[in-house]
């Protein structure tokens, strides 16, 4: 069919791509474990583009000349001039966005695997770091995925997302001129109708996380059951791309695949990035912590109303808010690089416009409804 052909020449260009850019991250590499990694994959990536050859010439096409494509070049041009490892976090995120590319043709389901693996082995060439190897590089990159900076962050954005979407709703009641006890009213049910939510909604992706999670183990289990020297591979490949040398990379892993379970635990962290003993965490903890900070900046529009009403009540609500503004800023620029001053004012600048425009909605709806 047409669109098989299509797919053929399109499944052929990626992969000769792909093989050509390894290609030149090797002629660039002076590391000899890793030059020889990088021929390794233009190696498989080859015997990838060759199915797709096959396939083209007896469907009576004749593949067409291949000539790499611009950004196959540019990479390598700048692999040469500046070391495999200047490109090497862009081609990752480049294999692991393409690592399911084979999942939905039939076809080339004996590709999907070997797509997979690339991806896992590129993260762990970029995340490889001289010295450091086995538990070392593994307690590395736990503390990497899952260590301060992504539960800090996580936990900064969760109380600023309920208190800029909750101190946009008071003032925008305030606005069109609602008594005290409406505002009040309607910032406590902000509060904990949008709490509810983070926490309907956190507890459904950590769920649906840990199911695919639990599918993906058992897929990679029956590849271990049915194609050991396959997973065998992989590990080899991932070893060696963390700086083991080829030979021992293949000894470790050969070791490794002695124990079917323990070979399951270590593919599974090393090749689909999920800790056996977490499967993603627990739904409930995730659904509680999202609530709780949700609703505690979600506070602070709202507590002055209790106590005041008027322009007084709003300007408390809003220096409240400015405040706990100021110290998400602060938070966020633990993370995010940038000076804390610089993160305080940008906070508190986007905050109060995004509070100023639902006042000014609100009082021109008043007016309207008046």
């Amino acid at each position: 069919m047409p669109n098989d052909i299509q797919r053929y020449q399109a499944n052929l260009r990626d992969e000769l791509d792909g093989a050509a850019l390894y290609a030149g991250l090797a002629r660039a590499e002076s590391d000899p474990v890793r030059k020889d990694l990088f021929l390794q994959l233009s190696q498989a990536e080859t015997e990838h583009a060759a199915l797709w050859r096959d396939k083209l010439l007896a469907a009576g096409v004749e593949p067409a000349r291949f000539t790499p494509s611009f950004r196959t070049r540019m990479l390598a041009r700048l692999a040469r001039h500046f070391g495999p490892r200047f490109v090497l976090p862009a081609l990752a995120v480049t294999e692991f966005a393409d690592r399911d590319k084979y999942a939905a043709q039939p076809d080339a389901s004996a590709l999907s695997g070997d797509e997979r693996s690339h991806a896992a082995v590129l993260e762990a060439a970029v995340q490889q770091r001289g010295g450091m190897v086995g538990a070392d590089i593994a307690q590395a990159e736990r503390w990497h995925r899952r260590g301060s900076g992504n539960e800090l962050r996580a936990a900064v954005l969760g109380a600023n997302d309920g208190l800029v979407s909750n101190l946009c709703l008071v003032m925008g009641v305030a606005g069109a001129g609602a008594p005290v006890q409406t505002i009040l009213l309607t910032g406590l049910a902000g509060l904990i109708a949008g709490a509810v939510s983070m926490a309907l909604g956190e507890w459904l992706s950590v769920t649906n996380s840990r199911e695919f999670a639990r599918a993906q183990m058992a897929q990679e289990a029956r590849e271990v059951e049915e194609t050991p020297e396959a997973e065998s591979k992989e590990l080899a490949l991932i070893f060696q791309a963390k700086g083991l040398p080829r030979q021992d990379a293949q000894r470790v892993a050969r070791e490794l695949m002695r124990d079917k379970k323990t070979a399951l635990e270590t593919l599974a962290r090393e090749e689909l990035g999920i800790d056996p003993a977490e499967m993603g965490g627990n739904p409930w903890s995730a659904a509680g912590f999202s609530f709780l900070l949700f609703a505690l900046g979600a506070l602070f529009p709202v507590v002055p109303f209790f106590f005041l009403g008027g322009l007084p009540g709003m300007a408390w609500s809003a220096a409240l808010s400015v405040a706990a503004l100021g110290a998400i800023g602060l938070g966020t620029s633990l993370f995010s690089g940038r000076g804390p001053l610089y993160s305080v004012v940008r906070q508190i600048v986007i905050g109060a416009a995004a509070a100023g425009v639902t006042y000014a909605t609100g009082a021109l709806i008043g007016v309207s409804l008046t």
